[in-house]
């Protein structure tokens, strides 16, 4: 009986020929992550071992990107901790405004097909796009990894998705994700493990392909994994990764469900207020005002999202009384973005730039907080209310053209219906 991807990486990493879903294996990790705000719990519990030698010390990062740039004295202090740490004990370090821990993860290389990698953050799945098992993990857990280079997991049941078509231009893997939690719900497929396959995958190009499985943690998924290409083999390579083990699933594999979707049909989705599965086509809105608008986050920070957003705002203005924060996912993302002239455009229309990293996202730093009453249209992952410090506000999420369509009308907007919302990167 034949293996799914999923399944063939855990198998590997854990000295097996063959394992299946429901059972408990011991694997080895290829690499790990600690970001910010769960880096105390990983020292304190290694520093409890004395000078414990560190196995796996150098295939670690510790990324400085939720307190970013810290807004406490509590928040300073865990990052000198971070820094002490990773001299000391000889970790990788991405320190504040290097980027947000899923862009840095694959841009330094530190990944490739057919690894296992674990991180502190849910949306550690993004590393699926490069063929990798990735998976969100407890502080104390990369403590663990850290002295033994190993980690238990419960082999995750696997769902097989296949996006049949193109995606039309305009729409997104963002309106992808979108529609899958409207169709199977916030946590809908809690522990399962996806396998998105199919044309309209093929066709994507590396950023769309990060963010289709980013999303997947709203789903509940252990894990959201794809199959590798030449697109996969030539990014891995610019970015300096060691060399792919391409994994692909049996012809025989047995899926906990399949489905068949045909993306080609498919409209600019969003996700309604306070309710990351509460979606509905962009086309069913009408005149909802916004006051606020969001490009960036682990989600939709990457360059072909600020392209979206540039093409959609050259030579034009913000809509009066809208304003518009951007935040790149990494360094690399800001300065390529620099060099396009796309900073430069965004500006003149009126947004404002942020350093590298998940604070405005997640409202640690208080960059953005709406007034009462205020609507802010995002392309971050999740909506929950209260979300960006005030639980008087809304939030709705889109694809980063479809906010930057907003941004220009001030009203949820189809990005189709506007000047250089269909523009759409070269496959």
């Amino acid at each position: 009986m034949g293996l799914t991807i999923v399944e063939k990486i855990l198998a590997r990493h854990a000295g097996k020929t063959c394992v299946k879903a429901g059972e408990v294996v011991v694997a080895e990790i290829d690499y790990a992550m600690v970001t910010d705000t769960r880096a105390i719990n990983t020292i304190k519990m290694i520093d409890k071992f004395g000078d414990k030698p560190l196995r796996f010390a150098d295939k670690t990062s510790l990324v400085l990107d939720h307190y970013s740039p810290p807004p406490t004295l509590e928040a300073a202090e865990i990052h000198s901790e971070m820094r002490r740490f990773a001299q000391e004990r000889k970790t990788n370090l991405y320190d504040l405004g290097d980027g947000i821990c899923h862009q840095v993860l694959p841009e330094g290389g530190h990944l490739t097909c057919g690894d296992l990698v674990v991180g502190t953050d849910t949306h550690s799945v993004t590393y699926g796009a490069f063929n990798a098992f990735g998976t969100g993990v407890e502080g104390t857990d990369v403590s663990a990894v850290m002295m033994s280079k190993k980690l238990w997991f419960k082999v995750p049941e696997t769902v097989r998705i296949e996006l049949q078509g193109r995606l039309a231009p305009g729409v997104w893997a963002k309106d992808i994700t979108l529609s899958m939690l409207g169709r199977f719900g916030a946590e809908g497929l809690n522990y399962r493990a996806i396998e998105y396959v199919g044309s309209a995958v093929s066709a994507m190009d590396i950023d769309d392909r990060m963010t289709l499985c980013n999303h997947a943690a709203e789903l509940g998924a252990k894990a959201a994994i794809l199959e590798p290409d030449e697109k996969t083999f030539a990014w891995l390579k610019a970015h300096g990764a060691r060399e792919p083990l391409p994994t692909f699933a049996d012809g025989d594999a047995q899926y906990a469900q399949r489905f068949v979707v045909d993306a080609s049909s498919l409209a600019p989705q969003v996700a309604r207020k306070h309710e990351v599965d509460d979606i509905v086509a962009v086309t069913e809105i009408e005149r909802q005002a916004i006051r606020f608008a969001l490009i960036g986050t682990c989600t939709n920070g990457r360059l072909d999202d600020i392209r979206q957003a540039a093409a959609v705002l050259k030579g034009r203005k913000l809509a009066p009384g809208v304003r518009m924060i951007v935040t790149p996912a990494s360094r690399q993302i800001y300065l390529a973005a620099l060099r396009e002239g796309l900073i430069e455009t965004l500006i003149a229309a009126g947004a404002s730039f942020e350093a590298a990293g998940c604070g405005t996202c997640v409202g640690i730093t208080n960059h953005l907080v709406p007034g009462d009453g205020d609507t802010v249209i995002s392309t971050a992952n999740r909506n929950f209310k209260g979300r960006l410090n005030n639980k008087n506000a809304d939030i709705w999420l889109g694809s980063a053209a479809t906010v930057a369509a907003s941004a220009l009308t001030g009203f949820i907007t189809d990005p189709r219906t506007v000047e250089g919302g269909t523009w759409r990167s070269v496959a």
